[in-house]
C-alpha cells in the first residue's frame, strides 16, 4: 500500500467530481448489489496511466447530456477488499488497473480495461465512454 498522504490526491480527482468512494466491500454491496438504472465504477490506481487517461477521461465523460444514475470509484492496491468486491460485478473480465465498467441493472454492459486505455488520448477514452453514456443511460430530461 502507498502512503495515504500520496493516494488522497489522486481519490480527490474522482471524488471531487461527485464519484462516490467506497472504500469496504460492505460500501461497495450498499450500492451496487440491488441498484437499478446504471452505475459507473472506476478502479482507481497510482500508475501513470490512471493519471494521464483514466481519471481525466472520466471527468470528461461525466460532462456527457447522458449520465450514469451514480459514479462510483474504489482505490485498486489501497482498498483490496472493496477493489475485489468491485471487480466481483466484472463478470468475464480479469482484474485490471485502471479499470472502467459499467453497469445496468446490477449487469455489466460495457468495460475499459487497462490495454484500452494505455498509449490512448484521454479524449479517445471518453469519447468511448460516453458512448456507452449515450447508448445505456438516460439523458436528463429538460423542463
Amino acid at each position: 500500500m502507498y502512503d495515504e498522504r500520496l493516494v488522497a490526491p489522486m481519490r480527490l480527482e474522482l471524488t471531487e467530481l461527485g464519484v462516490e468512494e467506497m472504500r469496504s466491500a460492505e460500501e461497495v454491496d450498499s450500492k451496487l448489489k440491488d441498484a437499478k438504472g446504471t452505475a459507473l465504477v472506476v478502479v482507481n490506481s497510482v500508475c501513470g496511466c490512471a493519471a494521464r487517461m483514466a481519471r481525466p477521461a472520466v471527468a470528461k465523460a461525466l460532462q456527457n447530456s447522458a449520465k450514469p444514475d451514480m459514479a462510483t470509484t474504489v482505490f485498486a492496491g489501497q482498498d483490496p477488499e472493496a477493489t475485489q468486491r468491485a471487480r466481483g460485478y466484472f463478470t468475464g473480465y480479469p482484474p485490471s488497473s485502471p479499470q472502467i465498467g459499467l453497469l445496468k441493472d446490477g449487469k455489466l454492459v460495457f468495460m475499459l480495461e487497462r490495454h484500452d486505455i494505455e498509449g490512448r488520448s484521454a479524449d479517445e477514452i471518453a469519447g468511448d465512454i460516453t458512448s456507452a453514456f449515450d447508448k445505456y443511460c438516460d439523458a436528463p430530461v429538460s423542463a
